[in-house]
């Protein structure tokens, strides 16, 4: 992996863990903590999305939805498991 990748991987993240944040609680969580839910969150949708035969193409927009499914799934997860 070189530079130019791991940056699109990280800006990738942050802008998927931003909108789950928005989507789900209202307001993001820190430029550290978007990245890390947005980045959890596309491995959760890259595993959850071929087992139920769902593609959303390819690039650059494609992984952001990718990955903001992915960690909206993740926070609404957490939400759940705090309040049990």
């Amino acid at each position: 992996m070189n530079v130019e990748s791991l940056l699109v991987f990280l800006v990738i993240g942050g802008v998927a863990g931003w909108l789950a944040g928005l989507l789900v609680k209202g307001f993001g969580y820190g430029l550290i903590g978007n990245i890390v839910i947005g980045v959890v969150g596309a491995f959760i949708a890259g595993w959850i999305f071929p087992t139920l035969g769902i593609s959303l193409g390819t690039g650059i927009v494609a992984a952001i939805l990718h990955a903001t499914i992915g960690a909206t799934v993740l926070l609404l997860l957490i939400r759940v498991l705090k309040r049990a």
